[in-house]
């Protein structure tokens, strides 16, 4: 029993000597995992013909990105077709979630879609700039979340691809492309430029969340569910915009750039599709490679203040529509929209929104009656605002000494004010603004509530209401 043992294990050592000397040095190196052109058993369509054929299926010739219910369903017994588009998401950094963002060309891209699997992670076989193909054969291409999406029929929503079809709907090209960003500006967001890898340029995040001991991070802030929502602004323009993260990301505990540059990411919408979203797909598409931030020379006054009476008020009540008795509401964009006075509850407010104002540009002033800052000392201004449907902060507070009437040839300044965020969907809470020192401003002085709306990537719907100065 003994001898039998042996002599196997002498075979044994036998044999894997042989079977070593017979293997080359590199036959143990790493597999080769090249991607192989895949032979497509039908044709290559691109993003723009899904597009298209919703369009029609809306009964227009262009998308209706309002319209969440119309679906083209490319069916199983129909021919074979291919979606042919670049990836530009990756959910390496835990940003993006069971999904891939495609565009139709690695630069200057025309139309984006966005591709739902039930897998995690993907980056690992759909990296940025990796052409693939989705079979469309039992999918269906719709709006959802705002955005061109498509994935198979899932009860009265889009829904994932299976992980166990993965491979069926979904096949690499050998192709992997250089992604060059598409520059654009906040200001000229449009829906039909959603699901596209684009570069803004000289943009910071807004001061009261990116600077100070309270600085914010991107998204693990006890407010924060689902995800973080910043914003983002552009130095270039008073426009602004949502950056948004997952509160699953790997960065959400960062703290914001202070400084500002460019940045490289994917634009989009919020859950609600109704509000803009920038997602980048790690913080090192982040450049902000200046520390000079673009903020405006606020005025600040050191002196004393606080403890006054009040000598100035405003709450609204007793006006109705467009009226505030001695207030001057001034449209200088040429557009129509203007404060009104709004009401719930039985209080009134001043209140503004670009939505579904149709105009590119909303530049609108209401102005209080002249102040008089002479008779009083320690000065302080505060006031109430409610955001609603926000979608980046575009109110200011400026303040004039030589204000006639025209609020173009005045020489304002804006007051060192934090102006509150509310949801993006549905209606927040009146939130304090202030106090504001005013102790060296002199003389007689107009105090104006200036929004600069643009429909419709900056609609934030504002409430003003409790204006107060005190004064000793």
């Amino acid at each position: 029993m003994k001898t039998f043992k042996l002599n196997k294990l002498v075979m044994l050592l036998i044999g894997f000597a042989v079977f070593t000397a017979c293997v080359q040095d590199d036959d143990f190196d790493t597999p080769d995992t090249a991607v192989v052109e895949p032979v497509l058993d039908g044709q290559t369509i691109e993003i723009s013909s899904v597009a298209g054929a919703l369009a029609q299926e809306q009964g227009g010739s262009e998308i209706d990105f309002d319209d969440d219910e119309a679906r083209v369903s490319y069916g199983f017994d129909g021919p074979i077709q291919y979606l042919s588009g670049y990836v530009v998401s990756s959910d390496e950094a835990g940003n993006y979630f069971e999904e891939l963002i495609l565009q139709d060309s690695p630069e200057n891209p025309t139309v984006g879609v966005r591709v739902l699997v039930d897998v995690n992670p993907l980056f690992t076989r759909y990296e940025p700039g990796r052409k693939i193909f989705v079979k469309l054969n039992g999918l269906v291409a719709g709006i959802s979340n705002g955005v061109l999406t498509v994935g198979p029929q899932d009860g009265d929503r889009i829904g994932k691809i299976p992980a166990a079809v993965e491979t069926e709907f979904i096949k690499r090209s050998a192709e992997l492309a250089t992604l060059v960003p598409m520059p654009l500006m906040i200001s000229e967001f449009t829906n039909d430029k959603t699901n596209l890898y684009i570069q803004l340029q000289d943009v910071q995040f807004n001061r009261n969340q990116a600077l100070g001991e309270n600085a914010l991070s991107f998204a693990s802030e006890g407010s924060d569910q689902f995800d973080g929502e910043r914003i983002l602004e552009s130095c270039a323009s008073a426009s602004s915009t949502i950056f948004s993260t997952s509160t699953f990301a790997d960065f959400k505990g960062l703290t914001l750039p202070s400084g500002r540059g460019s940045m490289n990411a994917v634009l989009s919408k919020n859950f609600f599709g109704d509000t803009f979203n920038i997602v980048v797909n790690s913080p090192t598409d982040i450049m902000f490679d200046s520390a000079e931030r673009c903020d405006p020379d606020f005025v600040e006054c050191t002196g004393a203040s606080g403890g006054g009476a009040v000598f100035y008020s405003e709450n609204f009540e007793g006006f109705a529509g467009y009226d505030a008795e001695g207030w001057d509401n001034i449209n200088v964009s040429g557009g129509n929209r203007d404060w009104i006075i709004g009401s719930f509850s039985g209080s009134s407010y001043a209140q503004i929104t670009g939505f579904n104002a149709g105009e590119d540009e909303i530049d609108v002033y209401l102005v209080t009656p002249a102040i008089d800052m002479d008779s009083t000392t320690g000065e302080e201004l505060t006031f109430e605002v409610q955001a609603n449907f926000d979608n980046g902060n575009i109110l200011s507070v400026l303040i004039a000494d030589d204000y006639t009437g025209d609020p173009t040839t005045a020489t304002w300044r804006p007051l060192d004010v934090s102006i509150p965020s509310g949801p993006t969907s549905g209606f927040g809470s009146f939130q304090s603004v202030g106090p504001v020192n005013l102790d060296c401003i002199t003389g007689t002085v107009n105090i104006a509530f200036f929004y600069e709306g643009s429909d419709p990537s900056a609609t934030t719907r504002y409430h003003v209401d409790n204006i107060e100065i005190t004064g000793n």
